[in-house]
């Protein structure tokens, strides 16, 4: 049974217990009024309502109407806040109104407007672990902000932890957003993807390009379980998706979604090649050819001695997240920083910088936009 639908045993009050599950079928917004006439021809008048019942016929103080989906009783001189309702249609005419009970109204336009990317600026940002987990978000996974300053709005970096595993208490969804990967840290995940096959476990050191509006649900975590997710703008939409359900029968890893292609990255079977820097080696995901260039993401390791001259960067966003290791980070004005497992940090362009002193062991992941 549907988990929103009451169960047995769950409803009283009428003098005996339901023996029986009680599916809902209807639904009423209860606002007080002063003036019942008034509102009722607020209502029907002004936002093209129907009233179903007034009662008593001698000396009205109860009117329930209908529309828009909804159903609404006006109950005359009841106690509580008048409340407030949000329409939505296309080309609506935005306007606030407000009904004789006091009620607020919103119209608002639902054409879907363009995805908003605020112009916040670059800037320098670190962040250590502190030992705690994070705050609970969505589907009971604790979040961590790895850039609390979000880049003034523009990109969100979490790291997010299922410390117990187990099955996901997870939804079919999408999100709106410009970019958005997935890199496993630590531990495995079972998720399913639109037209993307049967479910698959993404293992430590794996990543997934999620385009934008693809359906996905996470399905089955191990213990300590670590995510590092990347996406801009920093606040987006997730939808729950109701009609569409996963695995879609029809595979396509070609599909368009968005401009961009997703991306299934296997560090098992990827290949190392020279990183930008001498001293280091990567591995690409993959990732700037599904985004026609937009973004890059690859994992470097220290290989050698870095070298000594600093570098900077012309591009709109860089950020690394340690997985492994240590080293220093070298940024003009700024001094030294240590770096170790679980930093996360974002150098502004035009900042010149260096590693130095990695360990043997040193491993990040780097996200680029551009490419």
């Amino acid at each position: 049974m549907n988990r929103h639908c009451l169960a047995a045993g769950n409803i009283s009050g009428y003098g005996r217990q339901m023996s029986t599950p009680v599916l809902m079928s209807a639904a009423e917004v209860v606002l007080p009024c002063a003036d019942l006439d008034a509102t009722v021809d607020f209502f029907t008048e002004r936002l093209g309502f129907r009233l179903d019942i007034i009662m008593p016929a001698d000396d009205p103080t109860i009117a329930v109407l209908s529309g828009h989906g909804m159903g609404i009783r006006l109950v005359r001189d009841a106690a509580g806040d008048p409340g407030a309702l949000r329409f939505s249609g296309e080309g609506l005419d935005e306007a606030q109104l407000t009904a004789p009970n006091g009620t607020r109204i919103q119209l608002v336009d639902s054409a879907v407007p363009p995805l908003q990317i605020p112009d916040g600026p670059s800037v320098f940002e670190l962040s250590r672990p502190d030992g705690d987990a994070g705050g609970v978000g969505r589907a009971g996974m604790l979040y961590r902000d790895l850039l609390p300053q979000r880049q003034g709005g523009r990109f969100i970096a979490s790291h997010i932890l299922i410390p117990d595993g187990g099955p996901v208490p997870d939804y079919v969804h999408h999100h709106r957003v410009r970019f958005q990967v997935i890199y496993c840290a630590a531990g495995w995940v079972r998720v399913v993807y639109e037209d993307q096959g049967p479910p698959f476990v993404l293992q430590a050191g794996d990543c997934v390009l999620q385009p934008p509006g693809i359906r996905h649900r996470v399905l089955e975590a191990s213990p300590g379980l670590e995510i590092v997710e990347i996406g801009c703008p920093a606040e987006h939409e997730t939808s729950v998706e109701h009609v569409i359900t996963l695995p879609t029968p029809d595979v396509r890893p070609d599909r368009d979604f968005g401009g961009q292609l997703f991306v299934r990255h296997q560090s098992a079977s990827a290949s190392w090649r020279e990183w930008r820097r001498p001293g280091f080696e990567c591995r690409d995901a993959g990732i700037a050819a599904a985004t026609d260039g937009l973004a890059g993401v690859r994992v470097v390791r220290a290989t050698g001695e870095p070298a000594v001259e600093p570098v900077t960067h012309d591009g709109e966003f860089q950020f690394w997240y340690v997985l492994a290791g240590q080293a220093t980070l070298h940024c003009d004005g700024r001094g030294d920083e240590s770096l170790q497992k679980g930093a996360a940090v974002a150098v502004p362009a035009g900042t010149p910088h260096r590693l130095r002193d990695p360990s043997s062991d040193l491993e990040f992941l780097e996200v680029t936009l551009p490419a």
